[in-house]
C-alpha cells in the first residue's frame, strides 16, 4: 500500500511529538522532537529525530509536522456498524414515556433492526454504512471492528458480513469482522432459544467459517438474550472452527459472563457493568481485554458503572469503543467516546488513549500489526493539531485531526 512514497517507497514524518503508546513505556510513551519513518506501509523507525539512522531518511519523501502530535491511528474495536434504517422513532417513544416492553410490542428493539436488515440488499447496506464509517475515519480511525447480528439467519448473517468486508474495498481502512449470530432470538424462532443455538452452531458458524467471512465470534450473554450454557455451546463451535471469541458480558446483570469469556481465552469481554471480582481476576489471568462502552451506558441511561477500579487492581487491560449501533449507542465519534469514558467512568487520559490504540488492537488480536508506533508495525498514524494529548479526551464535538495515515498513505 505504501510503495508510491518518494523514490524508495520511503516517507518520514519529522519535527513531531510522538505518543508511541509502546508496551512497557511510561505513560503515553512520549517522544519530544520525534520522527516516524515508513517504507512500503510499515514503520521502520519511530523515536527521537536525532537518533534516526541516516539510512532511514535517505531518498525519503519528508513531511514536516511543524511540532504537531502523532499518535497511532485510532481503533474502534466494538461496533455494529452495518445496519439498515434507524431507530429514532423508538428514541422518541421512550422520551414520551414508553417502556422498553411497550417499544418492543410496537415492533421495536433488535427485531426492528432485523426486519430492516433483511429487507435491505448488500449494496444498500454498504451504502448506508459508509457515512458512519466516514465519520469514524474523519477522527483518525484506521481500524474498525464490525459485527453482524441483525440478520439472525444464514443468508442475512452472511450478507451482513459480506457488506462489512466490502467496506475495506471502498475505503482506506482495516476492517475486522465478527459473527454475532447469537445476538437475539429472531421472530421465527418462536421463543425456542435452544433450537436457535442449534442453527447458529450447526449451520451459520460453519458456513461463515468456510467462506472466511468472520475474524471472530461474539454473543450476547444476558437474561434477555442467551444463557452462559448456550454461549458455551457457541464458543465450543467457534473454537472447533479455529475462530477466536469475544462476548457481550455482564451488561444488565451478573451472569458471570466475564469469567465464561476468560475461560475460553476470549480476546475481549465487553460492557461489563456488573462484572465481579472473580470475573475481573479471571480476565486478568486469561489476558482478556475489558472493552468499555460508555455510549450504551449513556444512551440507555444506565446507572451501574463498569468496575474500572477493579480492572485496574487486577491489571485487566481496558479498551474503549463506540459500540456504534442503531438501538443503544448511535455514536460515531471515538473522540467523544473517550470523553465519556473519562467523565462518566473516571478513566484517565492515558487509559482512554491506550484504550483506542494499543488496547483496542489487543482486543482485536491485532497488537502485532498495529496500535503502537513501533518498528515493524503498519504505518497507521493520526496527526493532531493539539498542544497536549489530554485535548483529545477533554474536548467535546471538536475534531483536531490534521492528517490520517493508513499503511503509510
Amino acid at each position: 500500500m505504501g510503495g508510491a512514497n518518494g523514490k524508495s517507497g520511503l516517507r518520514v514524518w519529522r519535527n513531531a511529538r510522538l505518543a508511541t503508546m509502546a508496551e512497557g513505556a511510561a505513560g503515553l510513551g512520549i517522544v519530544e522532537k520525534g520522527a516516524v519513518a515508513a517504507r512500503d506501509g510499515l514503520i521502520v523507525y519511530a523515536g527521537a529525530e536525532a537518533d534516526m539512522p541516516a539510512a532511514a531518511g535517505q531518498g525519503a519523501d519528508i513531511v514536516d509536522c511543524e511540532g504537531r502530535w502523532i499518535t497511532p491511528g485510532l481503533i474502534d474495536c466494538h461496533t455494529h456498524l452495518v445496519y439498515a434504517g434507524n431507530r429514532a422513532n423508538e428514541f422518541e417513544m421512550r422520551l414520551a414515556g414508553a417502556t422498553y416492553e411497550e417499544v418492543a410490542r410496537a415492533g421495536g428493539g433488535i427485531v426492528s433492526s432485523v426486519k430492516s436488515l433483511r429487507a435491505a440488499s448488500e449494496d444498500d447496506l454498504v451504502a448506508q454504512t459508509l457515512p458512519r464509517l466516514d465519520a469514524l475515519m474523519a477522527e483518525g480511525v484506521t481500524t474498525v471492528e464490525v459485527k453482524s447480528g441483525y440478520g439472525l439467519d444464514l443468508d442475512n448473517e452472511k450478507k451482513s458480513l459480506r457488506a462489512a468486508r466490502r467496506l475495506a474495498d471502498e475505503r482506506s481502512v482495516t476492517v475486522r469482522t465478527t459473527c454475532l449470530a447469537a445476538h437475539a432470538l429472531p421472530p421465527e424462532a418462536q421463543g425456542d432459544k435452544e433450537a436457535f443455538i442449534d442453527l447458529v452452531t450447526g449451520t451459520i458458524l460453519p458456513a461463515v467459517a468456510a467462506e472466511h467471512l468472520a475474524d471472530a465470534v461474539d454473543g450476547f450473554c444476558e437474561g434477555i438474550a442467551f444463557s452462559p450454557e448456550q454461549m458455551a455451546r457457541v464458543f465450543d463451535k467457534a473454537k472447533a472452527l479455529g475462530l477466536p471469541v469475544k462476548l457481550h458480558a455482564d451488561q444488565l446483570s451478573n451472569l458471570h459472563g466475564a469469567a465464561l469469556a476468560a475461560g475460553y481465552g476470549a480476546l475481549s469481554a465487553d460492557h461489563l457493568e456488573y462484572t465481579d471480582d472473580a470475573g475481573a481476576a479471571a480476565m486478568a489471568k486469561a489476558g482478556t481485554v475489558a472493552s468499555i462502552l460508555p455510549g450504551a451506558y449513556y444512551f440507555i441511561r444506565e446507572t451501574k458503572k463498569p468496575p474500572v477500579d477493579l480492572f485496574r487492581r487486577h491489571g485487566v487491560k481496558m479498551a474503549v469503543a463506540t459500540d456504534s449501533n442503531p438501538g443503544t449507542s448511535p455514536l460515531t465519534s471515538l473522540l467523544l467516546t473517550m470523553n465519556m469514558a473519562a467523565t462518566l467512568f473516571g478513566m484517565t487520559v492515558d487509559e482512554c488513549l491506550a484504550g483506542v490504540t494499543r488496547e483496542a488492537a489487543r482486543a482485536l488480536g491485532l497488537l502485532g500489526q498495529t496500535g503502537t508506533l513501533v518498528s515493524g508495525k503498519s504505518a497507521d498514524l493520526a496527526i493532531w493539531d493539539i498542544e497536549r494529548p489530554a485535548e483529545l479526551v477533554y474536548r467535546m464535538g471538536f475534531n483536531p485531526l490534521h492528517a490520517r495515515i493508513w499503511r503509510g498513505q
